[in-house]
């Protein structure tokens, strides 16, 4: 069996984004600290685990149900975002633009890695355009990839025959990016989902 220090790089290794120089520098700065911080941080750790669940209405973590965002009134119910992940709903939620509501679809299609539709809440998706006559509007808003595309194309195709318009979020170049640094793709899209002033 490993030592302490070995076993907690290891564990921190396998963190998205942590090599092992990384690892490493977590590992001793949870050592230097108070003994106090290290067990706060398991804590927050085995709660999250505990705690947190998928919203039975949206797909977003939340500890109540429904989440905040499916109760919350002043939300636009006749709106929905489609979004990939949680995470995408918190990036969206710090930009404070958009106040409908959300569905997660816990992933993209990605036929290569073995990921259907079956693996997705796409179901859930059609059953609550189905059930809840006030959905208006879809926002397809998954990441502009192949996986992306192919999710929204799907979606689009499956959503077409219900009431509801369905949108797909924009890209091309960021707020405050250089042209000269933006990728072709990305260049494309800017100019083939221009609009007028």
């Amino acid at each position: 069996m490993a030592d302490p220090l070995t076993r907690l790089v290891q564990q921190l290794c396998k963190l998205p984004g942590v090599g092992e120089r990384t690892a490493f520098r977590l590992a001793f700065h949870i050592l230097r600290a108070p003994e106090s911080y290290a067990t706060q941080l398991a804590d927050a750790i085995t709660q999250v685990k505990q705690r947190l669940r998928n919203c039975g209405v949206c797909g977003m973590l939340t500890e109540d149900e429904p989440c905040s965002i499916c109760r919350d009134q002043r939300r636009d119910g006749t709106i929905v975002m489609v979004v990939a992940a949680p995470q995408d709903v918190l990036a969206f939620e710090r930009g404070g633009a958009y106040r409908g509501r959300y569905h997660v679809l816990h992933g993209l299609l990605s036929p290569l890695d073995g990921v259907g539709p079956d693996d997705l809440k796409i179901g859930a998706l059609i059953t609550r355009c189905e059930a809840q006559s006030g959905i208006k509007e879809v926002i397809l808003a998954t990441s502009p990839s192949v996986e992306g595309d192919a999710t929204a194309l799907y979606l689009a195709q499956l959503l077409k025959p219900l009431a509801v318009t369905v949108s797909r979020i924009a890209t091309g170049v960021p707020i405050g990016g250089e042209l000269e640094y933006a990728d072709g793709v990305t260049l494309h899209r800017a100019i083939e989902e221009r609009r007028n002033v």
